[in-house]
């Protein structure tokens, strides 16, 4: 079992430096990006209530090398307003100038440069991970959106330090672990988004247990193909659809019976679909959404997304597990604050993790965390 931080934990490194992991592959101006950010301020505050002096490390994008493009230094000046403390950015990757810099400085919270710039981060390499784990003497893991990835400031980096799961953290492993152990039927989800593949491991792992699933986007897309209707210049995985059959068919999986198109694209579910998805919404227990209903950045193709998300905010009975950064992203559909949510809500900062958490998968960022 993961353990994870608390005062007791806080207090027991006084005066030292925690390496936390958090998660800064976002958008910074996005409500899915702030709200993300903001998850990790908790345990940053926690660590320096106690006199931990902490060191940031995250990644962005998936640099070849260094990319200026995918610096890291815009988001210090946001962490500090987060805060409520000043932030150092640090720039290089020479440890034992890095080391001589938290030792000696003023401040107290530092942001390292995007780790992804160098190389061995994705390997897991065991050499990076030494070098991280001498800038301090315990690691804090605030990342779950990635730590279904084995790499090195993720996996091979808490095997070398005193190791616990953030607050956040805490919180994901109990909202999802919850969902699976002790839901209350009816249990729907609701999937969308780009790609059916992903989702896929959900339709095997709960299909006894699941009363009914919603498609849409891209997996709708999919469905609906397998079921032999031509889906044309609609996003679509034209590989999995022999795979799909199976599920397309089946009585507790419904695809959008209408839809909003651009010509012959299919880009949001249509009015009827959305009251329908709605109406099932209302009378849930339990609720698990990853994937929006169609091309939200869009007005005209906005409608059955936020249908979705009114009938959930409505739903004040059911417990609801909303994950995936686009599904968060288009929160801004119907509300602009994502941390002013109903309390059986859940907002998971995980997308990929989420999936494969609920899926029954171990999570390497977590399992390691022992």
């Amino acid at each position: 079992m993961a353990h994870f931080l608390n005062d007791t934990i806080a207090k027991r490194y006084k005066g030292h430096v925690a390496i936390v992991r958090i998660d800064l592959n976002i958008d910074k101006d996005s409500v899915e990006g702030l709200y993300r950010l903001r998850s990790a301020v908790p345990s940053i505050k926690l660590l320096r209530k106690h006199d931990v002096r902490v060191v940031l490390v995250s990644h962005r994008g998936r640099p070849n090398g260094v990319e200026r493009q995918l610096t890291l230094k815009p988001f210090a000046e946001l962490i500090k307003k987060e805060i409520g403390e000043s932030i150092k950015f640090l720039p290089t990757f020479d440890f034992e100038e890095l080391r001589e810099e938290i030792s000696s400085s003023k401040d107290s919270v530092f942001l390292l440069e995007n780790i992804r710039f160098l190389r061995g981060e994705e390997e897991n390499d065991v050499r990076l991970a030494k070098q991280l784990a001498t800038l301090g003497e315990v690691f804090i893991n605030e990342a779950f959106a990635v730590s279904h990835r084995a790499h090195a400031s993720v996996h091979a980096l808490a095997k070398l330090l005193p190791s616990f799961g953030g607050l956040q953290l805490e919180k994901e492993v109990a909202a999802l672990s919850g969902a699976v152990k002790r839901a209350e039927h009816p249990l729907v989800f609701i999937l969308g988004g780009a790609k059916i593949a992903d989702k896929l491991p959900l339709f095997k792992h709960f299909w006894k247990e699941a009363d009914i699933f919603l498609a849409g986007g891209g997996p709708g897309n999919t469905l609906l193909a397998a079921q032999g209707i031509p889906m044309h210049d609609s996003l679509y995985d034209k590989e999995l659809v022999p795979h799909v059959k199976k599920y397309a068919f089946a009585a507790k999986v419904l695809t959008p019976s209408d839809a909003r198109c651009d010509g012959s694209k299919l880009l949001d579910i249509g009015d009827g679909t959305a009251e329908e998805y709605a109406e099932i919404i209302h009378a849930a227990k339990t609720i698990i959404w990853n994937g929006p209903m169609g091309l939200y950045e869009k007005k005209a193709y906005a409608k059955g997304t936020a249908a979705l998300w009114n009938a959930i905010l409505n739903n004040k009975k059911a417990r609801v597990i909303v994950g995936g950064g686009e599904t968060i992203a288009s929160l801004s559909t119907v509300k602009k604050n994502p941390t002013s949510m109903p309390k059986n809500v859940f907002l998971s900062t995980g997308g990929g993790a989420m999936l494969e958490y609920l899926a029954g998968e171990k999570l390497p960022g977590i399992a390691v965390l022992k």
